[in-house]
């Protein structure tokens, strides 16, 4: 089991994820997160959403939350993403 951000539902009971680690793993788009960014619950650690590590995953898969994230840094991770597939699709 690991973290991730749910970002969006697919349907089909599907949702989009991003990866969730301790360690940014020299990946300069990774977005640190802490206990500030959250409105409610935390993670034991200071963390790293990993944004070319998105994955779709059933309701099934997602064992309970740990947290929510607040709007500000969420938005942030979001348009992080929308970016990234943005420069990756016009090469």
């Amino acid at each position: 089991m690991r973290p991730a951000v749910v970002l969006a539902y697919a349907g089909r009971d599907d949702w989009i994820l991003a990866q969730v680690t301790s360690k940014p793993y020299g990946d300069d788009r990774a977005i640190m997160i802490d206990d500030k960014d959250f409105e409610q619950g935390s993670l034991q650690r200071i963390s790293f959403v990993r944004l070319g590590k998105l994955f779709t995953a059933n309701r099934k898969l997602i064992v309970s939350p740990v947290g929510k994230l607040a709007e500000e840094p969420f938005i942030k991770i979001i348009e992080a993403v929308v970016k990234l597939l943005r420069t990756s699709a016009s090469g």
